[in-house]
């Protein structure tokens, strides 16, 4: 993704740094990184009203990530996370994010993660509920596999 441009991506939001997410190195350190992808994805989910943290029966975990960086990000920059949907499967759905710096017509980095829907009570593999699975088909992108 590292060629990928702002129109390969149907959601974005605006994230700034914080002083604190620079490293000694005077730039944001990799695990923060990290963190701006979960925050990007959570916050869609949260906004669309198909995300409830603290009462949702159903709930997405985790359970693959990664990162290439190509650029630095550093305090006062914003960040301007894209998102799409690259694969919905029944309980688990792949999100690529692009992070862009400031106005930067390419990423600074590009990463993926998987969240495998789980019952909370059990922690249990279950369905995307049907209201995720609307949500995250909106912003599948032209390519995106869907599995029954």
């Amino acid at each position: 993704m590292r060629n990928a441009d702002r129109s390969q991506f149907p959601h974005f939001l605006a994230i700034p740094t914080r002083w604190m997410d620079n490293d000694i190195y005077g730039h944001v350190n990799n695990v923060v990184y990290y963190s701006y992808f979960d925050t990007a994805v959570n916050q869609f989910l949260i906004e669309r009203g198909v995300l409830d943290i603290h009462q949702g029966e159903v709930v997405g975990f985790v359970v693959d990530s990664g990162c290439s960086y190509f650029s630095s990000i550093s305090f006062p920059d914003t960040i301007h996370a894209g998102i799409r949907v690259s694969k919905l499967g029944n309980s688990s759905v792949r999100y690529e994010i692009a992070l862009f710096r400031n106005d930067d017509p390419l990423p600074c980095a590009a990463g993926h993660f998987v969240h495998v829907y789980v019952e909370r009570a059990t922690n249990q593999s279950a369905p995307i509920p049907d209201a995720v699975r609307a949500v995250l088909a909106a912003i599948g992108t032209p390519r995106q596999a869907t599995t029954p």
